[in-house]
């Protein structure tokens, strides 16, 4: 494929089906049953997981879900900018997201599809690509049926590990146990300047395998879900995805089941989200109506009391997000705590080894700060761009959070949607959030 080629299918609108039925909650409750009985005879103790999985109305959506591959890797970049999985990628996680430049095309049908090298085993280690990609794919579905949902709110989408550790110790060894509890992998912040959000627990599988792998993943995905409650016990709503991506040229598609529930941080009202966050040690275990001599069900609950502060930590994870795009140290360390990693990106900054918010471009006719990445695409090289809007990028560096939000908010359904920039010369995708990810073939000066 010709580096020209690869440009343009990155910006080449592509269908993406999108499955939420009454038969899939069926199967996967049946592939829930299966495996606790199967638990059971080996002596194990069953998953908790989160009942009433039900099917989402896909007519919020409005017409057929379309996505270009280039937004599919913006939104795996900004899930994964936090996650600190390669030491030697440092402050640029994001990045990892461009080894599936040429990984997905389209069929003869105009649905999305991985591509031949997609498909490659060589080149792409499949459960780190199904994962990974499910990723991309679930968490642009989730944004486009939160704006249909509520569109009169903005939809933040946050690493939900980050988030907790600011109030709770996750790993097994911290807390003393074999094992860590089960917990979702993000959250999903539904919110408007001056009004409590609502937060919605997700979990994304993916799979190379077919729809009754999916089934199986889902339940497992339902016990994830259920590890953390928002509240009042069982009044979290929650998503959970599955993805599959065939071998062969088959469309990719989405499989997605949701719970009801309120998920509201009541008592979050008009929050000051400026002021630094907080570490709290907060008491393990979900507050449930059980036998008050039993022990509570292992788990996560941000409790009444604590609502306010959750929602701080969220926005203030999401501001860390949003900085670490854009590709600095110190501006990402002011909104996390010490267990969130704080020293983490300070060290990288203090060592000067860190990539710096030194680049700004002008995609769509708006000014972008953040930094940059060369490689080669193709034996060619190619530049790929990160950043978030100039004005709004002055908010968070200068710590004005309550600030990028109220602006950001304002400017949700301003953001130009053309997936090709003729001046850039190459695919661009921007988010509500503010951020864009641009990608061409490098100037030589």
């Amino acid at each position: 494929m010709k580096r020209a080629d690869v440009l343009r299918d990155l910006a080449q609108p592509w269908n993406v089906a999108v499955h939420s039925t009454s038969d899939l909650a069926g199967s996967v409750a049946k592939a829930a049953t299966a495996d606790d009985k199967a638990k059971r005879e080996k002596g194990q103790a069953p998953l908790r997981r989160k009942p009433e999985l039900r099917p989402l109305p896909i007519k919020p959506l409005g017409i057929s879900l379309q996505l270009t591959p280039w937004d599919v890797l913006h939104s795996l970049g900004r899930a994964n900018v936090l996650a600190r999985q390669g030491a030697g990628r440092g402050l640029a996680e994001h990045w990892a997201s461009l080894k599936y430049c040429q990984a997905l095309t389209g069929n003869d049908g105009r649905y999305m599809a991985l591509s031949t090298e997609g498909r490659n085993p060589r080149r792409h280690y499949a459960a780190t690509q199904s994962g990974e990609l499910g990723i991309g794919f679930a968490l642009a579905l989730a944004r486009r049926v939160l704006a249909a949902q509520y569109p009169d709110h903005s939809v933040s989408v946050i690493d939900a590990e980050i988030a907790m550790r600011a109030g709770w110790t996750l790993t097994g060894k911290e807390a003393g146990r074999s094992s860590a509890p089960r917990r979702p992998a993000f959250f999903l912040e539904v919110w408007k300047p001056g009004e409590p959000s609502r937060v919605i627990p997700v979990t994304c599988k993916g799979t190379h395998g077919h729809a009754t792998q999916v089934h199986k993943q889902l339940a497992t995905a339902s016990a994830d879900v259920e590890g953390i409650h928002i509240g009042p016990y069982n009044e979290t709503p929650t998503f959970v995805f599955g993805t599959t991506l065939p071998k062969k040229s088959e469309s990719i598609t989405l499989y997605l089941l949701q719970a009801p529930g309120d998920g509201t941080l009541w008592g979050a009202k008009d929050l000051r989200l400026d002021p630094p966050v907080e570490d709290r040690s907060i008491a393990p275990g979900i507050d449930a109506p059980t036998d008050p001599h039993e022990e509570p069900p292992v788990g996560y609950h941000v409790r009444p009391e604590e609502c306010s502060w959750f929602g701080r930590v969220l926005a203030q994870a999401d501001a860390a997000g949003l900085m670490a795009f854009t590709g600095g140290g110190e501006p990402t360390a002011q909104y996390l705590t010490k267990r969130q990693g704080k020293g983490h990106f300070e060290a990288f900054t203090h060592a000067g080894t860190g990539i710096v918010q030194d680049v700004t471009h002008t995609i769509h006719g708006k000014k972008f700060v953040g930094t940059d990445h060369v490689f080669r695409l193709n034996g060619v090289r190619v530049e790929a761009f990160s950043g978030l809007a100039e004005d709004l990028f002055d908010h968070l560096r200068d710590g004005r959070v309550e600030q990028y939000r109220h602006e950001v908010h304002t400017l949700r359904d301003s953001w130009d949607s053309d997936p090709w920039d003729a001046n850039w010369r190459g695919p661009v995708s921007l988010h509500p959030d503010g951020t864009v990810m641009a990608l061409r073939r490098l100037r030589l000066s």
